[in-house]
């Protein structure tokens, strides 16, 4: 750079830039120099100059110790061969401001040690590191590998770090994979070291180019007392995949994490999966566990996925109804004149609501819902209608419209108890069964209705709910009798109200399961104590020696034939003990954590039945009609790349806290509804 004159008296203005702890400023007669402590090369140091040449001369200084010589060079090479030529590309940099910038610390959590602080601006850059991290930011927000490949975001990177060497999507999706492999390490020695069991989740996904997947997550209650979920595996399901082969692929999954012998439940999101396939994997299971019987590994289907289902029945019967009800609506608002009209029928009719007339996504039941209710206001309005406008021709008969009106009403239930549903991300099993049962009641009222259109419709929905009752019923019990507000009462008031003079028997039966389940974990507990856990044992087991291992079967008789009230007690004093008080801030698990010392074998097994998921809908699918659909991006890549994106996002986002989803249809950032 040519050296200007920098004549005149001036006071020299304070060095304020950080690129003058790389610089000596001498000042010889009326001229400037910057002379670089790393290489000693003379530039110019007016303050008229800037600073931007000395900035580019240290990028280009192999004699600066900050960066490694080899890394300059491969980057000068890089320039040339780079098939987007970043170049060519200009951007408005403008004059920089030539203000001290603080160094900045930055904190990484998931990498590095805690107290580890790195500092940019004389830290050695780190290819590996960043390489690495850019794979985690593709992971965690989901965004698609080719994201490399756009030419912003690698002008994005060069214009932050010019050594950065941009990769292909097989080199970072080779980085991803070394994150799910580290991460599934940790996971996995997380999962095995839980006292309590595993309770896991079966869920098939889909994408647009109607593939299969099937989804194993594990939920449990952890040493704080908190609920978490962990998906397991993301398994691509190939075409010639039959349902006979889910027991196969559910037990190799369970091998694999080594959590067969850890087995509490298994919920299914299908109430119409064969039971044989259940019962397979229950026996395998079983197995190891001889402490338990099939009967002791709840087999559970989801609640969401069961209204879902029977409010599809509902719209199905109500289908041509619902038709008119939108191309009603949809001829309202087709111009601000006959918008006009309408609202004036309304005030001559006496309507004065404050709701406006709106039109459902048809892929959402609630939207659905609030359309029928909406509407159902200005009935009267849309009655008289057609007297003052004859193009008007979706006209309901009154029959139609007391249909729409009834079905309404069901769905006005069904809204309400899925909002409680999916209130909370992770809600505890215990909330259920009071909200099961009052749609219980209502499918026996409304089934009895002597409504050739209505009484079908219900049959049918009854039909599947009497399905699922029947799996569940004993499960959402167990789970309602763990909570000390309600205890064997409420199950008694549910009951009474659903068999009536039957009542005592079905009281009965959950008292004995709880009983029996009781039990098990009563026998498992004594042999820990006695230094002999059977294997699958959740609590620890201490050595022993092969005379001890021989009498196992001696200690659960001993524990069967025993009259000693230790062991029945525990639960006999909770059941026998006054009831909670009910309030809205109640934190059953926090309840449970503290009365453990209190009640140390139930509370074993309420931390089991508690975590049980009794509904595997995630809470902003809640009222989708398509489920989940896996995005292009991911369906695209091969299968062992997708279950690794698939199950690191969920690891990371669990454990950085970041749970949120981006605001879209999606449960998840790499999840979308179809259209």
């Amino acid at each position: 750079m040519e050296i200007p004159n920098d004549s005149g008296a001036k006071k020299p203005k304070r060095l304020t830039s950080v690129v003058w702890n790389h610089f000596e400023r001498i000042r010889k007669a009326d001229i400037c120099y910057a002379v670089c402590v790393h290489c000693n090369k003379r530039l110019s140091g007016s303050s008229n100059s800037g600073t931007t040449h000395l900035r580019n001369h240290l990028i280009r200084c192999l004699k600066r110790s900050n960066f490694d010589v080899s890394q300059l060079l491969a980057a000068k090479r890089r320039k040339k061969d780079n098939t987007v030529s970043l170049a060519n590309i200009s951007f408005d940099e403008g004059p920089r401001k030539e203000e001290y910038v603080k160094p900045t610390f930055v904190k990484f959590e998931q990498e590095h040690k805690k107290d580890e602080m790195i500092n940019y601006v004389s830290g050695k850059f780190d290819q590996e590191r960043s390489q690495l991290d850019l794979a985690r930011m593709i992971i965690l927000h989901g965004y698609p590998v080719t994201v490399v490949e756009q030419v912003g975001f690698k002008v994005f990177v060069k214009n932050l770090q010019p050594l950065f060497e941009f990769l292909p999507n097989s080199g970072i999706e080779i980085s991803c994979l070394e994150i799910y492999r580290r991460e599934k390490e940790k996971v996995y020695e997380m999962i095995n070291k839980l006292c309590g069991r595993i309770n896991l989740s079966i869920e098939m996904w889909y994408s647009t180019e109607n593939s299969s997947y099937l989804c194993l997550s594990a939920h449990y209650i952890d040493e704080e007392w908190k609920m978490r979920k962990k998906i397991l595996n993301f398994l691509t399901l190939d075409s010639s995949y039959t349902e006979d082969l889910l027991p196969e692929v559910i037990i190799k999954c369970l091998d694999e994490w080594d959590i067969d012998c850890k087995l509490f439940a298994l919920t299914l999101d299908d109430c119409s999966v064969d039971d044989d396939i259940t019962l397979r994997i229950k026996e395998r299971v079983s197995e190891k566990r001889p402490f338990l019987s099939t009967r002791q590994i709840l087999d559970v289907r989801s609640a969401a996925h069961l209204i879902s289902s029977i409010v599809q029945d509902a719209m199905d019967a109500l289908h041509d109804v619902i038709q008119k009800i939108r191309e009603s609506i949809r001829y309202v608002k087709s111009s601000q004149e006959v918008q006009g009209k309408f609202n004036e029928i309304s005030q001559r009719a006496g309507i004065n609501s404050q709701k406006t007339l709106y039109l459902d996504f048809p892929l959402h039941w609630k939207s659905t819902y609030i359309m029928l209710e909406t509407a159902l206001e200005y009935r009267k309005a849309f009655s008289v209608f057609q007297e003052h406008d004859p193009s008007y021709t979706s006209i309901l008969s009154d029959e139609e419209w007391e249909w729409a009106n009834s079905v309404a009403g069901y769905l006005k239930l069904l809204v309400e108890i899925m909002n409680i549903f999916s209130g909370k991300r992770f809600p505890t099993a215990n909330i259920f069964f009071p909200e099961i049962c009052d749609i219980h009641i209502q499918l026996i009222d409304w089934s009895r209705s002597s409504d050739n259109f209505l009484s079908p419709m219900a049959l049918k929905m009854k039909a599947k709910f009497d399905k699922y009752w029947s799996k569940c019923s004993l499960a959402l019990a167990l789970a309602a009798v763990l909570d000390p507000r309600f205890k064997m009462k409420l199950v008694e008031y549910y009951y009474s109200l659903i068999y009536g003079s039957t009542a005592l028997e079905r009281i009965k039966e959950v008292s004995d399961g709880i009983k029996e389940l009781f039990n098990a974990y009563s026998i498992c507990s004594t042999m820990v104590d006695q230094g002999s856990a059977l294997p699958g044992s959740s609590l620890p087991s201490t050595s022993c020696g092969v005379a001890r291992d021989r009498l196992k079967g001696f200690d659960r008789f001993l524990h069967e034939t025993s009259q000693s009230q230790s062991m029945v007690s525990d639960l006999d004093k909770y059941l026998e003990e006054p009831i909670f008080p009910r309030n809205s801030d109640f934190n059953i698990l926090n309840w449970w954590r503290v009365h453990m010392p209190r009640y140390p074998i139930l509370s074993m097994m309420a931390r089991d039945v508690l975590g049980t998921p009794m509904s595997t809908l995630a809470p902003e699918l809640a009222f989708s009609t398509v489920g989940r659909v896996l995005d292009s991006s991911r369906s695209s890549l091969n299968p062992g790349t997708r279950e690794a994106l698939v199950c690191t996002q969920d690891w990371i986002q669990n454990e950085s806290g970041d749970i949120n989803p981006t605001p879209s249809h999606s449960a998840l950032p790499l999840l979308l509804e179809s259209s």
